[in-house]
Formats: structure tokens, sequence, C-alpha cells
């Protein structure tokens, strides 16, 4: 049993023993109630009416007296009118206890007394009658009748009331014997409980308390200093305690399996620490090494006692392609020329296998008759013989061999590997050094040999001896030169390995960012699918309650409707800066050059803020000069949309002056001392100049950074983003331009704005313009649109009406958002159209099956279960459905929807939040064919 439980149980128990007792006592408590309640309330009560009774009725019986025969007139009428209340009163107490008896015997007596007093009041009555009259004859024998009947009266109601203190006697004896019952119950209850409680507690601390003393025995009993082995607790019950033996006992487990991991760590540091040590003094015994066979003689005979060998040999190739042999240069321990081959070619022998295929080999079974190793007493059987080769640039240089009279331990075989990992270079450079010495020696043969040959030629043997000598010199800087080399190839190799190192971070770090992006990418067209939901039906709803023609609003309410609609309008237009900046950040922002007329640019910017300069009253200027030309190539919708920023915040800024924009051929000399305007050419620069609240000199770079503009007053007095700026620099960083401010504080702000004409578009800039299949947010065909085309697509009220396409005519609205399906509701129905609901493609299924007269479907894409994708195709899928039109709706309008909505089976495309003419004008072109 669980410690839990134990002590579950024992306190379960205790509460058992006292919620009986509790309960008993209440029990008997609510008896002596009853009993009390039966005393007081009830025979109390009927004791105490028999006594008023009795009152009332004797009472009576001395008014009848007194009227009979010592009262004037009025001192009887007013007892007969006593008379008559005392019966009305005897009444209504009989009546009274008749309702409230339970007794046989008493409702027995009470119909007695009833009677006898129905009897009695007859007589009565006759006595008052005769007495009202004034007859006196028989009033005595009524009197002797009446007294004869109230004796009968009386007694019976003595009987009743005697019976009833009975009855309460009675209660009130049961009532002191319960009293006396429960007591002895309690005390006898009492007693148990302790004795039930403390057999419990004792149970509960001794079972609890043994457990504890084993798994502190335990404890006390291990070696802190030995954890190799340290003792366990026996687990005997299943409780809590037992978890803790567990635990206890797992914990062991895991401190000994790491003092192991740590003997095993320190084990390997000492072998790392022995192995380094020897790879060190061996590398410290190649310096000032300059032969073969002196490296080939120190390194064998420091090798071998080093891997505990008994014998050794080590072989250096000589020769090139069918010559090619190795031989032998040094031996350890050896027997003369018994002690090993002599030589051997690639492929000859186990060794030579070994050379031929650049592995090592350790042979462990070695024959009985294979004697090698030789003392002064004989000839000694090998345990173990290891074949190493000596790799320098995936070739073998040499060939190392050694026997042992033990086995060679894993700890040996690595150091043995370790060493010969470098020992190829060092050959290297050794045969290096000899070929330069034999250079040098040759050299000075032929300087002596010519000396020699004629004592005429003395003069060309000086020269020759100048040239030996220079000969020398060259020799010398050789050597300088293949030390600095080795120096340098070890360099090398270092730092390749860094660079190597270098290397992956970077893919790694590339890996991270294409990743990050790719995030971004999804959060964007993700927070561009949310925002602009919601906004959809707020744009719609508002633009219909404002149009002044259908809405039955008054002038305030559509004026209320008009500020929704353009706070709306302007939330949109925060989405659309804050994506514009996003996909300029990652390099994704799509720039399509062509050619725009700037001749057109004037008329264009004076339809777009005239009214804006007529409602500030402020004078609005263009100059464009003469020499600017008209065929100008860039993106249109990029550089207008500069230019509305530019011009918005002047206006904004500005509360009395003029705004003015100023266009002419930019200076190249000018312009190369803010952007570099090589591959660029014609620089056209356009300045707008306001006369408004200016911008101090340390913010003019501030204001360019987004969600930054001049100060925190002036972000609470204009308002705004701080997103505009941003925009411009980023947008005419991409054209190929770029945006400086000149400004004083006070004075106003002149903000110049310098693009290239190109052609060709952008080249040799990869930053500004990657192309990529996905495009993380939304595009901006309603936001960022020309100037020109706000009003594209707009239709007169009526031509509205005269064409009226939409009367009867039933649309099938997919939309799994409410708030969309009851704005488009309204707003088709308010075209005369009938409009049918789903809310996701499996309901839209439902319904077309249905054989439903519906004439074009308004299809969502964004959808739980089964998206607009999918319910497209399957529409598409049977042929009744080819013609049907199919709209596709979305507020997450990724670079390529389009196409996707269009290979799914969709018809049209418009993107979220929905401008309801254009919706009108994409259906009405849809239900026209």
């Amino acid at each position: 049993m669980g410690f839990k439980k134990k002590q579950m149980l024992g306190f379960g128990l205790i509460l058992l023993f006292l919620a009986i007792l509790l309960s008993f006592m209440m029990f008997t408590l609510n008896n002596l109630k009853s009993s009390m309640t039966e005393i007081v309330e009830n025979r109390y009560e009927k004791v105490q009416d028999s006594m008023e009774i009795r009152q009332l009725f004797s009472r009576s019986d001395r008014e009848i007296l007194f009227a009979a025969n010592d009262a004037n007139k009025e001192e009887r009428a007013e007892s007969l009118e006593i008379i008559n209340e005392n019966h009305s009163l005897i009444e209504s107490k009989i009546a009274g206890l008749s309702g409230s008896l339970n007794k046989a015997k008493a409702k027995q007596l009470l119909k007695e007394f009833e009677t006898q007093y129905a009897s009695y009041s007859i007589t009565e009555a006759e006595i008052i009658q005769k007495i009202k009259s004034g007859n006196s004859s028989d009033l005595a024998s009524l009197m002797d009748d009446q007294r004869e009947k109230r004796t009968k009266v009386i007694s019976t109601m003595e009987e009743f009331k005697d019976y009833q203190e009975g009855v309460m006697k009675d209660t009130l004896s049961n009532s002191k014997q319960t009293y006396e019952d429960m007591i002895g119950f309690v005390i006898f209850a009492v007693i148990l409980s302790i004795l039930v409680i403390s057999v419990t507690v004792v149970w509960m601390i001794r079972s609890t308390s043994k457990d504890l003393q084993s798994i502190t025995k335990v404890i006390k009993n291990i070696d802190f200093k030995n954890l190799s082995v340290i003792p366990r607790i026996p687990v005997r019950t299943t409780d809590e305690i037992g978890d803790i033996a567990k635990s206890f006992n797992d914990m062991a487990e895991s401190l000994e399996v790491y003092n192991q991991k740590e003997k095993d760590f320190t084990e390997k540091i000492s072998e790392q620490n022995w192995i380094q040590t020897r790879v060190a003094d061996i590398a410290t015994m190649y310096q000032r090494i300059v032969d073969v066979e002196v490296l080939a003689d120190r390194f064998i005979t420091r090798l071998a006692p080093m891997m505990g060998a008994s014998i050794g040999a080590f072989y250096v190739k000589r020769g090139e392609g069918v010559d090619m042999r190795f031989v032998k240069l040094a031996s350890f321990a050896g027997d003369g020329e018994d002690s090993g081959r002599r030589e051997f070619r690639l492929g000859e022998g186990l060794i030579g296998q070994c050379a031929l295929e650049k592995k090592s080999k350790v042979i462990e079974d070695i024959p009985e008759d294979f004697q090698l190793v030789t003392t002064g007493l004989g000839e000694v059987n090998p345990k173990s013989i290891v074949i190493a080769p000596v790799v320098f640039e995936d070739e073998v240089v040499a060939m190392v061999e050694l026997a042992s009279l033990e086995a060679f331990t894993k700890l040996q075989k690595t150091f043995l590997n370790q060493v010969i990992n470098t020992l190829g270079i060092t050959i290297n450079n050794v045969e290096g050094r000899m070929e330069i010495e034999r250079l040098l020696k040759e050299s000075q043969a032929q300087t002596e040999e010519l000396q020699a040959q004629s004592e005429e030629l003395q003069s060309q043997s000086e020269e020759m001896q100048a040239q030996s000598e220079e000969l020398q010199t060259q020799a010398e800087e050789l050597r300088m030169i293949n030390e600095q080399l080795e120096e340098r190839n070890r360099e090398t190799e270092e730092k390749s390995k860094e660079l190597q190192v270098a290397k992956l971070n970077l893919e790694k770090q590339a890996e991270e960012l294409k990743l990050s992006s790719k995030y971004k990418s999804e959060f964007m067209a993700n927070m561009s699918h949310e925002l602009r939901t919601p906004l959809n039906s707020i744009l719609i709803l508002s633009e219909m309650l404002s149009d002044p023609n259908d809405s039955k609003l008054n002038e305030e309410q559509q004026e209320f409707a008009r500020v929704i609609n353009s706070s709306g309008q302007d939330l949109l237009t925060l989405i659309n800066d804050i994506l514009d900046l996003s996909k300029v950040e990652v390099g994704k922002l799509e720039v399509v050059f062509d050619e725009m007329n700037l001749s057109e640019l004037p008329e264009l910017l004076h339809r777009n803020f005239d009214h804006v300069a007529k409602k500030k009253n402020i004078d609005f200027i263009i100059e464009k000069s003469k020499n600017v030309p008209d065929i100008f190539f860039t993106d249109e919708q990029r550089f207008q949309q500069i230019l509305k920023n530019l011009l918005s915040n002047a206006f904004k800024f500005t509360e009395k002056g003029s705004v003015s924009v100023q266009i002419k051929k930019a200076d190249e000399e000018n312009v190369a001392q803010w952007i570099q305007t090589k591959g660029a050419s014609n620089w056209v620069e356009i300045k707008v100049t306001d006369t408004g609240i200016g911008i101090s000199k340390e913010k003019q770079k501030l204001i360019f950074e987004a969600f930054q503009q001049g100060d925190g007053a002036t972000m609470r007095k204009y308002g705004g983003t701080g997103l505009g700026l941003s925009i411009c620099r980023e947008f005419a960083k991409l054209l190929g331009g770029w945006v400086i401010v000149d400004s004083e504080e006070g004075q106003g702000s002149t903000f110049t704005f310098f693009i290239p004409s190109m052609p060709e578009g952008l080249k040799n800039v990869d930053e500004a313009i990657a192309a990529s299949p996905e495009v993380a947010a939304a595009n901006h065909d309603d936001s960022a649109a020309p100037f020109g085309d706000q009003d594209a697509g707009m239709m007169d009220e009526e031509d509205r009406d005269k064409a009226k396409p939409f009367c009867n005519k039933t649309v099938l609205v997919v939309d799994d958002d409410h708030r969309n399906i009851f704005a488009l509701k309204n707003a088709l129905k308010h075209e005369g159209m009938e409009i049918l609901t789903a809310e996701n493609g499996f309901e839209c299924l439902e319904l077309l099956e249905k054989g439903n007269n519906i004439d074009v479907i308004l299809m969502d894409i964004m959808m739980p279960g089964m998206d607009g994708y999918e319910t497209m195709t399957r529409i598409r899928e049977q042929s009744k459905f080819e013609d049907l039109p199919i709209i596709a709706l979305t507020a997450k309008a990724m670079k390529g929807d389009r196409e996707k909505c269009l290979k799914a089976g969709a018809s049209d495309y418009v993107s979220k939040p929905l401008k309801l003419d254009q919706l009108l004008s994409v259906l009405r072109v849809w239900l026209t064919n």
C-alpha cells in the first residue's frame, strides 16, 4: 500500500468514525427536538385550549345565573351578549382542536364533548329565550337540567385535559430516556474513535519509520571516496518510500556509470598525453637531418622502443615506373643480412601488397616456424607484426615494419598512425635538401674539372669559379626558399582547414538566412491575409453606407461611413507600405522597366494634389524644364509612388505658404557625389520644396528609417507611420536613383529625387532586383496604382441603372468569414442579385449537386477543410459546370496565385480587400458573356 494511500486510509477511518458519531448525535438531537416540539407546541397547546374552553364555559354559566336571578334589564342584555361571545369562542376552540388531534381517544373524547355541549347549548338557548321573554315558568326545571348537562360537559373536558397531560408526560419521559441513551453512545463512540485513531496512527508511524530507517542505513554505508560500487536500498513496498528507494538505486547506478566514464575519460586523456609527448619527441628529432638514411636510422631506432617492438625495418621508395622498388635503409635489432628483405616491389609479398593498397596491416596469428627475433640466447617467435605505409600526396614514399613479442595495443597503433601521417612530409623535405646538396656538389665538381683541364683558360676558369660561387649562393638561397616553402606549406594547410570551416559556416548561415527569408515571406503573406480579410468587409460596407444615392442614412451617418472607409483605406495603405518594405528588404520586389511619358507628369500631379492645396489654402507650383526628355525608361508605378509619398509629406507638414515641384535634367557630376552613376545615363532631377516645419540636421538621417519621423511632437501632431520616406529611398535605389533632403527647422524642406533613364533595366546591380517565383507579400494593384488609374473602371450611376445585368441572377458566395459573407451579401443584394452562401468547399459542392440555378460563384481561396483550389478543381471535373463562371477571391495574394487559381479552374481573379466597383465590373463581364 502506498504512503499516500496509508495516510488517506488512516485519516479516512478517523473522519468516518467522526461522521458516524456526528450523524447519530444529530439524529438523537432531532428526536429530542421533535419530542420537545410535541410537548410544547402540540400537547401544551391542546391542554391550554381545553382550559380556556372550560373557563369560557364556566363564565357563560355564571352569566346565565346572574341574568336569570339578579340582573336588571341592561345588565341582563350585557350578560346575554357575553354568553353569545363565549359560545362563539368555544365553538372556534372546539373546531381548532378537532383539526389538530392525532390520537383516536382524544378525538373520541372531543366528539363526546361536542355532543354534550350541543345538548347543553340547546338548554342554554331555551333559558336565554325565557329570560328575554320574562316568562319564568318552567325556568327552575330548565336550570336544573342545565346544571346536570354542565356537570357532564365539565367532566368530559376534564377527562380530555387529563388525557392530554398524560400523553405530554409520556413524551417527556421518552425524551429523557433518549437523552440518556445518546450520552452513553457518545461516550462509547468517543472511546472507540480514540482507540481506532491511536491504532491507525501507530500503524502509519511504524510502517513509515521502518522503511525510512532502512533507507538511512544504506545511505550511511556509502563510501563517497569510491563511487564505483554503491550499495542498493531493498525495495519492499510500492508506495512513495519505495519510489524513493527506486530513485536512489537509479541514482546509484547513474553515479557508478558516471564514475566509470570519468575513469575512462581520464585514461583517454592520459593516453592522448602519452601519444602527444612521443609525437613531439619524434618531431624534435627531425630537426637538422639532411640525409634520408640518417632519418631512417634515427626514426626506426626511436620508434621501435616507443612501440614496444623487438625488431623493425624501414624501407624507402627508389626509382619510378617499372623500376620503382622499396629499399631497406635501416633496421632495429636486426641480424645482419638475414633480418628481412633488402628490397621489394609493389604487390610483392604482404608488405608490397600493403604498399600497393596504401593501407596498414596488423598480423596477430603468426606461424610457429616464423623465427625472427634474435637474442643472445637464441631466436623467439614474435606475437604481433605491424606494416604501415608512409604516404605523401597520395603516394607511398616509405614502408615501416615492426614486430613485437607482445600484441600491439590500440594506443600504440594510434600513436603509429599519427607519426606516419607527418613522416611523409619529413621524407620529402629531406630528399629535397639532398637534391639541393647533390646539385651543389655537382656544381663544385664541374668547377674543379674546368680548372684542371687548362691553365690557358684561367680567366674562364675564374669566371666559372665566380659562377660556382654564385651557384653556391643560389643553392643556399634555394635551401632557404625550400624552408620558407615548407613553412608556407604548413601555413597553407592550416589556412585551407580554416577556409573549409569558414566555408561550411557560411553555407550554414546562407541556409539559415534562406530559411529565415522563407519564414518571413510566409509570415508576411499570412499577415496580409489576416489583415485584409476583415478589412475587406469594412471597406465594402462603409462604401455602401457612404453612397448618398443608395444609403438610407442621414448626412451625418454617411459622413461617419466615409470616415470609416477613409480609415480603412489608410490602414490598407499602411499594410501595403509594410509589405513593400518587406519585399525590398528580402530582394523580392519585382521592378518592370518600360516607357513613360514625362510630359504628362505635371498634369497628373495637378489632378491628384490640386484639391489638397485648395483645401489647405496652399499654392501648388509645378515647373518642368524644356530639356527634360519626354520619353523616359523606368518603372512608372514605383516612380509615381515615390512622387506621391514626397508630395503627401510636403502637404502634410505645410500649414501655409507653398509646395513646389521642379523637374529638370540633372548634372551627372552633381549626382555622382550621392550615388554611383556608372551604367546609367539621362539623369532627371525632381525637387519637391515646401515651406513647412522643416527638419533639424540631426534628424535628417533618421527620417529615412522605417517608422521614424522628425520628432515625437511632430508625430503626435501630424500622425503617420513614418514609412513613406523609407519606401521612397528604397524604391529610388531599385530604380537606380537616390533621394536626398536639404532642410532647416522652421524654414521648410527640399527633397531631391535623382533617377536615370534605363531602357535595358538595371545591369550589374545584383542587390537591386532578385527575381523569384515566390513573393512573400500581396500584390499592390490597388494601393500602389499609378495616379491616373484611381478612377479606372468606375461607372456612373445612370450607366449602371441602364445596364442592370445583375437582376434575377444567382450568385454563390463561398467564404469561411461571416463578415465577408455579410458584406458581399448586402452589396450584391442591393444590385438585385439572389445570394446563396457556403462556408467551405464541401457545402459549395452540396449546393451545386442540389441543382440550384447558379449563374456565378465567388470563391474564397483560404478556407478550412477544402480550400478554394481543390473546390474549383472538383467543380471543373463535372462536365455540366465547365462553363460556370468562377471568380477567385483571396487576401493572400502571393505572386503566382493568379496563375494557380486559373489553372485550378477559376474564370477570373480578384484580390482582397475588394473594391465594390472592381468586383461589379468583373461580374458584369462574366454575366453578360
